[in-house]
C-alpha cells in the first residue's frame, strides 16, 4: 500500500482539498491531523473565481456553489471621508471575463465540503489526534515520524501543516514566520445587528491611515463577517486571543463614524497578529513537499490564502496521478509550476497592505485619484492574472 499511498500532514482546507484531488486520480491517502477533531478556526473567507476553478477540478463545484453567498461588488471606501473610492462589479461581465463568480463563505462550511468528500471516499483515511514530529525517507518511501515513536509509510509525504509547519522546519530550517506588525480583530454579528445603512451585498473595505475595516454577509445572509486591522507594530505572533471592544476601538478613533460604527456592533472579538514569510524557490525534499501556508504563507490582503492552497492541491494531485511512478519528479514539477505564482501573491499582498489599504495624506489622495479613474473593464484586465482561467 505504501507505494501508492500519499501521507498528508494537516487536515485543514488545503490538506483535505489535496486528499480529494489525489483520490480522484487513484491515489490512496492518509490524512494525519493533530487536533482531536477536524474543523476550522475563524469565520468568513472570500473566494475569487480561481477558487471555483479549483472546486470544479476537485469535483466539489456543486457543493461549494450551494453554500456560497454571491456578492454584487467589491467596494473600496475612504474610511476618513466615508465616501466610496471605487467598486468592482461582480455580475455577468465579471463572470464571463474570469470564467467563474466571486463569493464569500464561512470557513467552517467550506472545510465541511472537503471533509464530507473525504469521508465519502474509500481511498481516504482520516486520523485525528496524531502528532507528527518530522519525516524521514529512503529511495522508495517517505515516512511520517509520530511523537509516539511509530511511523507511517507512503510514496510521498505532504506537509499541509500551516504557518508553523514542523515539516517546513525540518526541510528548510528558516526560523519563525515574519511578524507584519499588523493586528487583525475578527467578529461575526447577526444581520439584524448590522447597521442598516451598511447592509450591502458587497465585500466592503474601508481604507484609512494605518487601519482598515472589512465586512460582508455570510451563511445565507444570517450574519456579517467583520474584520478590522490596525498597523500597530505588534511585535509577536498572536492567534485567536479574546479581546474587549474597547481595545478594538483604539486603532479606529480617527476614522469616520459611519465606518467605525460596526466595531460597536461586534461581539466576542478575537485578535490575530498577522504573519507571513518571504517567498522561497524550494519546498520539495525528495519525496516530501509543502502545500498552502506551510509553503507560502501570505498576509490576508489579497484574500487568497485558502485559494492558493486549493490551487496547490489541484496542481499537486495532477502531478501525482496514480499512473505516475516517478513521485519525486512529480513533486518537483508541482513546485516549478507553483512557486512563482504564489510568490507574486505573497509579495503583492504585502504591497496592498502598505500602499492601498493603509496610506495617509497625499499617498491616500493619489490612491483615490488613480483608483477612481479605473473602469470595470480596467479592473477585470488588471485582475485576470489572478482570477482568470
Amino acid at each position: 500500500m505504501a507505494n501508492n499511498q500519499i501521507i498528508i500532514v494537516g487536515g485543514g482546507i488545503g490538506g483535505l482539498a489535496l486528499a480529494v484531488g489525489l483520490a480522484r486520480v487513484g491515489r490512496r491517502v492518509l490524512v494525519l491531523e493533530k487536533s482531536a477533531r477536524f474543523g476550522e478556526i475563524g469565520a468568513g473567507i472570500q473566494l475569487g473565481p480561481n477558487a471555483f476553478h479549483a472546486f470544479d477540478a476537485l469535483g466539489v463545484g456543486d457543493a461549494a456553489r450551494s453554500m456560497a453567498v454571491y456578492i454584487d461588488n467589491l467596494r473600496l471606501m475612504d474610511a476618513l471621508s466615508g465616501e466610496e473610492i471605487t467598486r468592482i462589479p461582480l455580475g455577468e461581465d465579471f463572470r464571463r471575463h474570469m470564467g467563474n463568480p466571486y463569493a464569500v463563505v464561512h470557513r467552517g462550511e467550506l472545510h465541511g465540503v472537503f471533509l464530507k468528500a473525504c469521508q465519502d471516499s474509500d481511498l481516504i483515511e482520516l486520523r485525528t489526534g496524531v502528532q507528527v514530529a518530522g519525516y524521514d525517507q529512503d529511495d522508495n518511501c517517505a515516512f511520517a515520524l509520530l511523537e509516539d515513536g511509530t511511523r507511517e509509510a507512503g510514496a510521498a509525504l505532504i506537509g499541509a501543516d500551516g504557518l508553523w509547519s514542523k515539516i517546513r522546519k525540518q526541510m528548510l530550517g528558516d526560523g519563525p514566520p515574519r511578524v507584519s506588525g499588523h493586528t487583525t480583530y475578527r467578529s461575526v454579528i447577526p444581520v439584524d445587528q448590522m447597521p442598516e445603512d451598511l447592509r450591502w451585498n458587497a465585500a466592503t473595505l474601508w481604507a484609512g491611515p494605518k487601519c482598515h475595516i472589512v465586512h460582508y454577509p455570510l451563511s445565507g445572509w444570517k450574519s456579517f463577517n467583520l474584520v478590522v486591522t490596525y498597523h500597530n507594530d505588534a511585535p509577536e505572533p498572536v492567534a485567536g486571543k479574546p479581546v474587549g471592544r474597547d481595545e478594538v476601538r483604539q486603532g479606529f478613533e480617527h476614522v469616520s463614524p459611519i465606518a467605525r460604527q460596526v466595531i460597536d456592533k461586534g461581539l466576542d472579538w478575537k485578535l490575530w497578529v498577522l504573519c507571513d514569510r518571504d517567498p522561497v524557490t524550494q519546498w520539495v525534499d525528495g519525496r516530501v513537499a509543502l502545500l498552502g501556508d506551510a509553503a507560502h504563507p501570505m498576509l490576508q490582503y489579497f484574500a487568497q490564502g485558502a485559494c492558493m492552497a486549493m490551487e496547490d492541491a489541484v496542481c499537486l494531485a495532477s502531478n501525482l496521478d496514480g499512473t505516475n511512478s516517478d513521485v519525486a519528479q512529480g513533486l518537483r514539477s508541482y513546485q516549478d509550476q507553483r512557486h512563482l505564482r504564489t510568490a507574486r501573491v505573497q509579495l503583492q499582498s504585502r504591497e496592498i497592505g502598505d500602499h492601498i489599504y493603509h496610506p495617509a495624506g497625499a499617498h491616500a489622495a493619489l490612491r483615490n485619484l488613480i483608483m477612481r479613474d479605473k473602469s470595470p473593464q480596467d479592473w477585470y484586465d488588471q485582475l485576470s492574472w489572478l482570477y482568470g482561467k
